[in-house]
């Protein structure tokens, strides 16, 4: 059979009913018995591995195995609060929980004081010493759990009690949410759902306390062993294809991420009975510990991918051609579907869309089709594969509703099924799947990362040197660019050819072919991770963005506080102060709280920071300069030029940085591009 016929014999062989069955049988296992929850390095977690073990075997897959790796557990085994209100009703609180350890060893009475949104200036003159601190929180857009859980160990409470009044959680007022903590194991931490808190504050007088009896259990243990997942498809020459997805879940778990790794073995199910035999070897990897992985980090989730790559198999980097990547498959994401990939695959997966059988999205659930996303996000385990020289892609999950409704709350389950998006993501993955194996060099562009790195607001403020600097960058970027997308056409020519003998069955003169691109497979991908390593960044909420991209928005920022500062317009400069790096969080928290979380980005090991090390520029503590500020916007006629002459420092560091940066890319760009 050809290439086409095999297209369409996998896709017959699909079988949704199976996948839907297994993701529905790795809900029996669970930590909590109520809520369920299988969290990094628990029983549940444990027992689901060997499971899926089992399930690759029953299968067919080969070399099945688990790669041993070390994360921090986790294991949340209850948390329940009893309430007696004055008409003498008792109440009974199921608590969702955080990543902390806890234990009360059965009910243990406490006080429970509301304190709004539990920042420094909530907490007033009340004393929580040995309370439970009830709070209002919204993950999505005001801030992270992390910082009022810290607060309130600091000021000594025996554990805080978050209420996700929006952002997650919002299908129901019965909803409870469970996040990564990003935080000390040591400072307790659980939810409750909206209802429940309703109930509390209710009875509350103008203490706002009210007496409660709380039977918890949560224990983090550090440096303890999981495992990864591994099954394979053998391919009769060099390279690898990666499907992965996580079997670790809040909840039951049902879209997040059972239907993923259901979806990733309907796949290799497919595949198998069909008869095709590959030509690179598809690896099929059920990752653990994504969602938590260790404690006390800004980047504790993904722990499982970054493992996996970095310490189990470093020698995956440079022959991995692509990770395809699975979250929540089934469910729409809106009207349009989307592939998020690294920018170096975004013309490969446009041309590919493009070649889609006519009608491949007739009367499917997504009527304006699928589009291709960049930069991939930090969400999901797709960036640990990236940074670590892995291509890598994921069905884009983050559109529709479905983030503010259901997602890492006990709502995620089988009632948001939809069977049109789960074969619609059977399909269209095992059709990429084949398109990647046809290929003799792997179809990396990287004109669209000298693209998107060209554009660079805020250059034009630079002055001297350093506008020369970055003149001659953003040029060399350019012909960069240029180069980049010939090497790409000529790679695809290659391909084409590679396919052409394929079909006409010259499968001698294929090989022939495909042996004399090693070298130049490599360098493609010797490439990307260099490229990797040069461009990507985050800033302090996770987004993907390039060095001298950053540091730009910062010198805007502060050159336009320093002018607001000069008008006396003290409101208008806090404002711009708010958004320079995690200076929001010097309005909100006490100062401990504020240096803790950031400084635990810059003093801990790479083993603790994982796929976040070394990718955060450095930092401007504004907190000592943000506190004055809000002092004396307070006193009309007052003095500014201590803090203007502050931020003019912190302005010519960051221009200092940006020279550096320039001149790294540069560097980098004359080696690897223009040579």
């Amino acid at each position: 059979m050809n290439g086409e016929e095999w297209r369409k014999r996998i896709c017959m062989e699909t079988d949704t009913g199976y996948s839907y069955s297994l993701a529905k049988r790795m809900e029996k296992y669970r930590t909590n018995p109520v809520l369920g929850y299988r969290t990094a390095g628990s029983r549940a977690e444990f027992e689901t591995g060997g499971m899926l073990v089992r399930e690759m075997e029953s299968l067919g897959l080969s070399d099945v195995h688990k790669d041993r790796i070390c994360v921090d557990s986790w294991e949340f085994e209850k948390a329940v609060m009893v309430f007696t209100d004055s008409r003498g009703r008792e109440h009974r609180f199921q608590l969702g929980a955080y990543q902390t350890d806890f234990h009360t060893g059965g009910f243990r009475e406490f006080s429970l004081v509301y304190l709004g949104k539990g920042t420094a200036a909530d907490y007033g003159q009340v004393d929580v010493t040995g309370k439970l601190v009830l709070i209002d929180i919204n993950q999505r857009d005001e801030g992270w759990i992390n910082f009022p859980v810290y607060q309130a160990w600091l000021k000594g409470a025996a554990a805080l009690i978050a209420v996700q009044e929006q952002g997650y959680g919002e299908i129901n007022d019965e909803a409870l949410n469970a996040q990564d903590i990003a935080g000390p194991d040591y400072a307790p931490a659980f939810s409750m759902s909206r209802a429940d808190a309703l109930v509390l504050k209710a009875s509350m007088g103008e203490d706002k306390q009210v007496q409660v009896r709380l039977d918890a259990s949560s224990t983090v243990l550090k440096d303890q062993e999981t495992y990864n997942i591994i099954g394979s498809i053998p391919g009769t020459e060099e390279g690898m294809i990666l499907l992965s997805a996580h079997y670790d879940s809040y909840f039951s778990g049902f879209q997040d991420d059972n239907a993923a790794v259901a979806m990733m073995l309907g796949i290799a199910r497919a595949v198998l009975r069909s008869g095709y035999k590959p030509r690179k070897t598809l690896v099929f990897c059920a990752m653990a510990a994504e969602e938590w992985g260790v404690v006390n980090s800004k980047y504790d989730w993904s722990a499982g991918a970054y493992e996996q790559v970095f310490t189990a198999r470093p020698d995956w980097a440079g022959k991995v051609i692509a990770d395809l990547n699975f979250e929540l498959p089934a469910h729409a994401h809106g009207r349009k579907d989307a592939v998020r990939c690294v920018y170096e695959y975004a013309d490969f997966l446009e041309e590919f869309i493009t070649g889609l059988p006519a009608g491949f999205f007739a009367d499917q659930p997504y009527p304006e089709g699928v589009e291709v996303l960049s930069p991939i996000q930090t969400w999901s385990d797709d960036f640990s594969m990236a940074v670590g020289g892995i291509p890598s892609m994921v069905n884009d999950f983050t559109g529709g509703s479905f983030m503010e409704t259901h997602y890492h709350s006990q709502f995620d389950n089988d009632d948001y099924y939809d069977e049109q998006v789960y074969r619609l993501h059977h399909e269209l993955f095992l059709l990429l799947i084949c398109e990647l194996d046809q290929t003799a060099v792997v179809p990396l562009c990287f004109a669209p990362v000298m693209s998107r790195a060209g554009k660079f607001p805020g250059a034009e403020a630079a002055k001297g040197v350093l506008s020369k600097k970055l003149d001659v960058m953003k040029q060399y970027l350019k012909e960069a660019e240029k180069k980049a997308e010939q090497d790409y056409q000529k790679v695809q020519e290659q391909n084409r050819a590679y396919r052409r003998l394929l079909k006409e069955e010259r499968f001698e003169e294929a090989e022939e072919l495909f042996e004399s691109l090693r070298p130049l497979e490599q360098k493609q991908l010797a490439n990307f991770k260099k490229e990797q390593d040069t461009f990507v960044r985050i800033d302090w909420y996770g987004n993907v963005l390039y060095p001298h991209e950053i540091l730009l928005k910062n010198i805007r920022l502060l050159e336009d506080a320093i002018e607001d500062l000069e008008k006396a317009e003290v409101s208008k400069a806090l404002g711009r102060l708010y958004q320079v790096d995690n200076n929001a969080y010097a309005f909100m928290f006490d100062e401990d709280v504020y240096n803790h979380f950031t400084d635990y980005v810059f003093h801990q090991p790479r083993e603790r920071l994982k796929w976040g090390y070394g990718r955060i520029m450095e930092h401007e503590k504004l907190y000592t300069l943000v506190r004055s500020l809000l002092e004396k916007e307070k006193t009309a006629g007052s003095d500014f030029e201590s803090e203007i002459f502050r931020l003019k420092k912190v302005c010519e560091k960051q221009y200092t940085l940006l020279e550096k940066y320039t001149d790294k890319i540069t560097e980098v760009l004359k080696e690897t591009y223009l040579n």
